[in-house]
This record gives C-alpha cells, sequence and structure tokens, in this order.
C-alpha cells in the first residue's frame, strides 16, 4: 500500500506513529480533505501515509510538511540526512501531493489563511507548554468541522506532557484516541460532520481495528 516502504523500509521501522499508518490512511479517504498539515514531521511516516492516500484515491488535496528538521531535545538533534531522506522520498513518490516547509511553525503559519486546513497533525515538541502553543496558534486556520491530530498522547516520561494537554482538551470536544504506538487523539474542535457521528457511535471497534496494526 505505501510506496515509501519499499525503497526505504527504515521510515516505518523507526517511526513512533507506525501503528497509526493505515488509520491515516483510511481517514484522508474518508475526509476527501482539500489540505493537511502535519507539524513535524521528522523522517516523515505519517506525512507519508497521508499522502499516500491523497494519491492513491486521487483526492484533490495539499499536503504540508512543516519542520525546521534538525531536531530537538526530545527526537534528538540531527543534520541534513532526515532532511533529504524526506525530500528523496517526496521526489520519487509524491511531487504533485507534498510540499515541505523548513520553517518553524510560528514562521508557516502566514502561509495559511483561516479555516484553510481540513486535517492538522501536531506533533513537534512535546512538553504541556509547547503543544498547548501549537494548538492555540493553529486553532484559527482549521476549517470548520476540521480534525486535530495529536501525538504521543500516552507518554509520560521525562517532560512529555502531551497526555496532560490531551486530557484538558478532550474534555471540550467531540474525541476519540488510540492508545496504542504512543497514542493518537483525534478531536474536532469546530463540530464533526454528519458522517462521523456514525464513527462515535461504534468507537471500540474502530479502536480495535487499527490497534491490530
Amino acid at each position: 500500500m505505501f510506496e515509501f516502504n519499499q525503497t526505504n523500509p527504515a521510515i516505518r521501522e523507526h517511526s513512533a506513529w507506525k501503528g497509526h499508518g493505515k488509520f491515516a490512511y483510511d481517514l484522508v479517504q474518508f475526509v476527501n480533505p482539500k489540505k493537511i498539515v502535519e507539524l513535524g514531521t521528522h523522517y516523515g511516516f505519517s506525512f507519508f501515509c497521508f499522502c499516500q492516500s491523497v494519491k492513491n484515491n486521487r483526492i484533490s488535496s495539499e499536503c504540508f510538511a512543516i519542520d525546521t528538521w534538525q531536531g530537538d531535545l526530545h527526537s534528538g538533534l540531527y543534520n541534513d540526512e532526515v532532511y533529504n531522506t524526506v525530500s528523496e522520498v517526496i521526489q520519487k513518490y509524491y511531487q504533485k501531493e507534498a510540499k515541505m516547509l523548513r520553517s518553524s511553525f510560528d514562521t508557516a503559519i502566514e502561509n495559511f489563511k483561516d479555516e484553510s486546513i481540513d486535517i492538522l497533525h501536531i506533533d513537534g515538541f512535546h512538553t504541556y507548554e509547547a503543544v498547548s502553543h501549537d494548538y492555540t496558534t493553529w486553532l484559527p486556520k482549521l476549517a470548520k468541522e476540521g480534525i486535530v491530530l495529536i501525538h504521543d498522547t500516552e507518554v509520560r516520561i521525562q517532560d512529555f506532557g502531551v497526555y496532560k494537554f490531551w486530557e484538558e482538551i478532550k474534555q471540550q470536544h467531540p474525541s476519540f484516541e488510540f492508545t496504542h504506538s504512543h497514542g493518537l487523539g483525534v478531536l474536532f474542535p469546530k463540530g464533526c460532520s454528519e458522517k462521523f457521528k456514525s464513527v462515535f457511535s461504534d468507537v471500540n471497534n474502530l479502536q480495535l481495528h487499527y490497534s491490530k496494526e
């Protein structure tokens, strides 16, 4: 299903996101988004899953990967090898679908209009303060009935604070979550579409289905 696995299986093997690939693919197919934005891409596993679904399902969507590709205190600092790896995969498989913005999140936000993003994936620096800031600053850019994905909601080590933020924010809006593969929160802060209401009625089976990846 995922073309990038053919030439660089290490992208999947080293990803903390690898248990959510099928969900990401199916989500894009289900939502049919016009714009997907990822904050924090690293080697690109999650981003390529989005792009693959856009490509295979012939969805008219723009996919943006935003990262400095310099690393941080959680992922470690790294050289241009990571950026070059992502760029090479995009050139080979996803030229039409993918755009890379090598920038801080706060700088990149100027490139997006309010209410223009249908799927926003937040996976940057993982302190409580950082994820709260990313969510708050980017929320105006989220479309009505847009979806926010928040990774690492189950990580409780060092100064990781995503789980604290998730516990707070999920009480305020429609949401569900996956606890496997470091945890992934799925949030609808501006309401959810009619077709998602049937999803909420069967969340337990949904969680079970995708936890088997």
